[in-house]
Parts: structure tokens; C-alpha cells; sequence
């Protein structure tokens, strides 16, 4: 635990989950501010975005804070003549928010290079990354600029990659967790292992610091998984559902009414395997059987999502959230922290 509060440069082993599309720098400073490690997920963002996110940041807070990319697995793919079929099986949803059939990008995502080069002049305390053991190369980079790096394993030989790679800590996250299911050596829907299983499998076999993810949303969840080996924790789904996030109304809402049994892993919203909650969109997805590959699902939902949340409709947003979902009580980021800090052992 102090290994890790030292090496992140932080008071308390609180990490907010970074979540890609719905960071928020309210958010993630008020984390880092409490002590914790205020994360932000860069997912989507050009360099010049990324410039402008961490102006507001470091405006916002001068405490660490964390940046997180995906790293590509080689599988995405890129706009083609393939756009107009895809978007067509989403018009009714187009339709419902009064929007009409977007036209085909130059691009779906901003190339990892670009993002790191902002990365790399932003440097920030920690870079966190999912889908991926970066490589040896990226980590000597970010080392050489003072910035420790976060890997995130879903299971035991994941762990193992990421420790080969050269990463600070690694984040076992459990198959409860909110979002998308990251992993990278096996498909995602073979790879599903709960917390419990995973995290003292993770911390038995690596030599470095474990930060357990998944499930985890108050004292209770806390005091666990430092039982279980870890030396710090991370919580996406309970600070999602605060007044600071980025979330909807709608989306804080469901985190609120969703049973542990009710939310669902789907690929319907972008493409890849993620849990959330079953709406009116994910039902009528599943149902078609017309899901395009990632990265193309989740740009030409992200269209008639960004609408609905300006409308707010929940039953066409994603609406990502854990199984501990029904734990999330706090309504802001401080009473979240202070009840996770509550169950950190002495």
C-alpha cells in the first residue's frame, strides 16, 4: 500500500476509473485533490484536445492526475465502403433523435502516435493504459519524462505480459467492472474472471504493485480486495454516479436502479464487449443481429448517443455501469471518497 502511494505520488490508494468518453475534470480533480489519483480517459481525443484537457486539469488541480489510452489491438477498422450498410441498420435510431445518417469520416480515431506525442509534452504523474501490454519502447518513453505506467490485466497471463513490459502497477480488473471488457491475449467472452478469483491470482504471481478493479464501491469492497493482495483500488461505477462526472441524468439514473443481475455485457453500442445497462438501444441491436466491428459501432452510435443525452434519453445512450451498482450511494465525489478511504486497513 505504501509501495504504491509512493510510487504514484499520492496520499490515499484511491484511483478514480478512467472512463473513456465520460471523464470529467470536476472529477478527476476533485480525486486527486481528496489524496487519490484522479484519472482521464482520452479515448477519441486528437492531440490538440488533448492539449486543451490537461490545460484545464492542471487549471484545476495540482495534484497527480492519470491519463489513459487504449492501445490498438490491430483489429479496428477503418472507414470504408462498408459505412453506408452500417449506418443504415442505426437510422431508426438516427431518426428517433432527429438527426440525419452521418456522413462517412476521414477517420474513426485519432492514431495512438498523435496522442502520445501530446501525451509525452503534457507529462503527466501516470499513464494508464488498456487493450494492451505496451511496448518496451513506450514505457523507456514515458519513464524518461518522470511518468509511471499503469497496464490493465483481466487475467493471470495478462498480468504476466504486463509485468514483461515493463509497467509501475497493474490493475486486475474483475469481470463486475463497468465498461468495456479490456482484454487482449484471449477473446473477451474467454477471459471473464470475477474479482475475487482474479485479484489474489494476479497479486501471488507479479512483483509488482496490484490495484484491484471491479465491483468495488464502498468500505466493504475496499477492505476486501486489500485482503486479497492488493496495494490500491479503483472505482469507476460509484463516482460515475456523482454529481462531478460527466454522466447523464439518465445514465446516474440507471446506475441507481440497476440490480447487480440486471446489467449486461454486449457488443451492441460500440463494437466490443462491454457491461451496462439494457435499454431500448441494446435490446433492439441484439435483436437486429447488424453490429459492426469496433471501431466503426462505436463511432456511428456515439452519433444518436451524444443527441440522446442532450435530449435526455436514457434508452438510447450507454449506459455503462458495474455490478456493484446498487452500492453507488454517494452523491458526490468527496462522500464517495471518504467512504472508500474508510476501508483502507491501517
Amino acid at each position: 500500500m505504501s509501495e504504491l502511494r509512493d510510487l504514484l505520488g499520492i496520499r490515499h490508494p484511491i484511483i478514480l476509473g478512467p472512463f473513456g468518453g465520460l471523464s470529467s475534470v470536476e472529477l478527476t480533480a476533485a480525486v486527486s485533490d481528496a489524496g487519490g489519483l484522479g484519472s482521464y480517459g482520452l479515448y477519441g481525443y486528437d492531440g490538440a484536445r488533448i492539449h486543451e484537457t490537461v490545460t484545464a486539469l492542471r487549471a484545476a488541480t495540482g495534484s497527480p492526475f492519470a491519463l489513459n489510452v487504449w492501445l490498438p489491438t490491430g483489429d479496428e477498422v477503418t472507414p470504408d465502403d462498408r459505412f453506408e450498410d452500417y449506418a443504415a441498420a442505426l437510422d431508426p435510431f438516427f431518426a428517433d433523435v432527429g438527426i440525419a445518417r452521418p456522413a462517412r469520416p476521414a477517420r474513426y480515431l485519432p492514431p495512438l502516435a498523435e496522442q502520445l506525442d501530446a501525451i509525452w509534452e503534457a507529462a503527466p504523474a501516470v499513464l494508464s493504459v488498456v487493450f494492451g501490454a505496451p511496448s518496451r519502447e513506450l514505457v523507456w518513453q514515458a519513464h524518461s519524462r518522470g511518468i509511471r505506467v499503469v497496464g490493465t490485466a483481466t487475467t493471470v497471463a495478462e498480468a504476466l505480459a504486463l509485468q514483461r513490459s515493463g509497467v509501475d502497477a497493474i490493475v486486475a480488473t474483475g469481470a463486475e467492472a463497468a465498461g468495456h471488457r479490456v482484454s487482449f491475449l484471449r477473446a473477451a467472452e474467454d477471459s471473464l474472471v470475477g474479482l475475487f478469483s482474479l485479484l489474489p491470482q494476479v497479486a501471488d504471481a507479479v512483483d509488482v504493485p496490484v490495484i484491484a478493479a471491479g465491483g468495488i464501491a464502498d468500505r466493504r469492497g475496499v477492505a476486501a480486495a486489500f485482503a486479497l493482495g492488493a496495494s490500491g483500488v479503483q472505482v469507476g461505477t460509484a463516482f460515475l454516479a456523482t454529481s462531478e462526472s460527466a454522466a447523464t441524468a439518465a445514465h446516474r439514473a440507471a446506475i441507481r436502479s440497476t440490480g447487480a443481475d440486471q446489467s449486461v455485457l454486449t457488443r451492441a453500442m460500440s463494437g466490443r464487449l462491454a457491461r451496462g445497462a439494457r435499454n431500448r438501444a441494446v435490446r433492439e441491436i441484439e435483436a437486429s443481429g447488424a453490429i459492426a466491428p469496433f471501431p466503426a459501432q462505436n463511432w456511428l452510435t456515439g452519433q444518436f448517443r451524444a443527441a440522446a443525452g442532450q435530449q435526455g434519453k436514457g434508452a438510447l445512450q450507454s449506459l455503462w455501469l458495474g455490478q456493484s451498482a446498487p452500492l453507488a450511494q454517494g452523491e458526490t465525489a468527496a462522500e464517495v471518497f471518504a467512504e472508500l478511504v474508510s476501508g483502507v486497513p491501517a
